[in-house]
């Protein structure tokens, strides 16, 4: 018995046979009315099923011509390489936030044509004026907004915070609003959890590659990184972090992105993060979760977070709108599990409460139900995005270069061969007008020195295209490093 819809089945009987070869690069599909008399269907399933190769890349449509099978020259290229099961290299504890700090600054001085660091969709791709027209409504409902300290909880405005915990069930956390503490983005709250189980000098366990701006929260706060290797297909090695474990016996905590992890693009399969949360329960070390990207997957079912399955509020879960509904607001939120009290204390402490206007306005839109529409339209263009970038890396890049396409987000991790070094490519690219996001920002060490980010988030325009082609030029002009 078929579970997939007629469209699904359709589109799988085309792809297949674009597999195989019988339909190959440049082929005309069949039309529209020839496949509705072929198989049986309606338009719409034809059209859909179409609409649905065109998505992953498969087909283009072209006007008035009908769609064509494309080049996926991607398909060539091997995946990133998996990580060595080994001991955390010392040099790991090294504090890089004065690394990291230059780079960031010397790609703000300098005027970029094309920026290709960010981990954002383009200003289009967001419900702008929806947002607008909800902050208008919240001014004449409430007039007198500015002149209040704060919202009327401390912890955030109750609708806002009520519109969370619903959007929570989605990746299966049962929350009541008062478990949830509104924040300034999801880097207050990374902030917030790591203080609340930390003192400094502490070891926290990271993910290896891991976001460079959690390098930076981890320098500032005082605390030491032990990097566990990550794998760009199945996200943290369970086996390296018992190792660590068994090696270093004081660690304090553990931060993971379970669902397109940054920058690798990987997602924790479930088994893996219900042994994680396990794990950590077991050995009572706080598990503090970044849940930033899993509304931008492109799986049919919903990411789960590992709060998911938290029993005992071990589970610390952090998540923002930032990257998913409105950039401009950094509207972000924490659930602290047994550090609740805590949480809330350093919060105040901190910043007071996070400002409502924005809260607000971002609850009457997930009131209207528009944000499930606004959520499929942004994961298309990504998903369109992302395979055009592919693409062009696949065609452009020097023989060897190597990449995974992730199942959502908004980057691809590139390998470049030879071992070349992405802090060369970062300040020639510059020169160029083109800004990257270098390897080596993303660990304490060197080992991803030959690797890059690059962001999938602007649309894929001939300037774009022409960047890419320049930055794949200045990579093959790299030298290549001895091993």
């Amino acid at each position: 018995m078929h579970t997939e819809t007629l469209y699904q089945q359709l589109a799988g009987h085309y792809l297949k046979a674009i597999d195989a070869g019988t339909l190959r690069s440049g082929d005309r599909m069949p039309s529209l009315r020839v496949m509705m008399e072929r198989h049986g269907v309606s338009l719409s399933t034809a059209l859909n099923a179409c609409r649905q190769l065109e998505q992953s890349g498969h087909l283009e449509a072209r006007p008035r011509s009908g769609y064509f099978v494309r080049s996926l020259r991607r398909s060539g290229l091997a995946p990133s390489t998996e990580p060595s099961q080994q001991l955390p290299d010392p040099a790991q504890y090294v504090g890089i936030h004065e690394r990291v700090s230059a780079i960031i600054a010397q790609g703000q001085q300098r005027p970029v044509a094309v920026n290709l660091a960010g981990a954002c969709g383009a200003p289009a791709l967001y419900p702008s004026e929806a947002l607008k027209q909800g902050v208008l409504r919240a001014l004449r409902q409430r007039p007198d907004l500015f002149g209040h300290a704060g919202p009327s909880t401390p912890n955030g405005e109750p609708a806002f915070r009520a519109a969370m915990a619903r959007q929570a069930l989605v990746s299966r956390i049962k929350l009541s609003p008062d478990e949830i503490i509104v924040t300034h983005g999801c880097i207050e709250a990374l902030n917030l959890a790591l203080r609340a189980v930390t003192q400094p000098g502490d070891v926290v366990a990271v993910e290896s590659p891991t976001f460079f701006g959690l390098l930076q929260i981890l320098e500032s706060l005082g605390l030491k990184a032990l990097e566990i290797p990550c794998s760009p297909q199945t996200g943290i090695s369970l086996e390296a972090l018992e190792l660590a474990a068994q090696t270093y016996r004081d660690i304090k905590a553990l931060v993971v992105v379970p669902n397109l992890q940054n920058p690798l693009g990987s997602t924790m399969p479930d088994a893996n993060k219900a042994a994680l949360v396990a794990w950590c329960a077991a050995r009572q070390i706080p598990l503090i979760e970044d849940d930033t990207y899993s509304a931008l997957s492109d799986s049919e079912a919903p990411q789960a977070a590992l709060k998911a399955w938290d029993q005992d509020g071990n589970v610390i879960h952090c998540a923002s709108l930032h990257k998913i509904l409105a950039p401009g607001m950094r509207l972000g939120w924490i659930a602290a599990g047994r550090w609740q009290a805590r949480v809330e204390m350093l919060k105040y402490a901190q910043s007071r409460s996070t400002e409502v206007l924005g809260q607000i306005a971002v609850a009457d839109y997930l009131d209207s139900g528009a944000f499930e529409r606004h959520l499929r339209r942004l994961r298309a263009s990504l998903r369109s995005q992302r395979e055009q970038v592919a693409e062009a890396v696949a065609h452009y890049f020097p023989a060897g270069t190597r990449l995974n396409l992730p199942n959502g987000g908004l980057a691809l991790w590139v390998e470049m061969p030879g071992q070349r070094s992405s802090e060369a490519l970062f300040h020639a690219a510059l020169k160029e007008g083109i800004r990257i996001a270098p390897g080596l920002m993303f660990s304490n060490s060197n080992r991803f020195n030959a690797y890059l980010r690059i962001s999938c988030g602007m649309p894929y325009t001939r300037e774009l295209e022409l960047a890419l082609r320049r930055l794949a030029a200045l990579v093959a002009a790299l030298p290549e490093q001895q091993t």
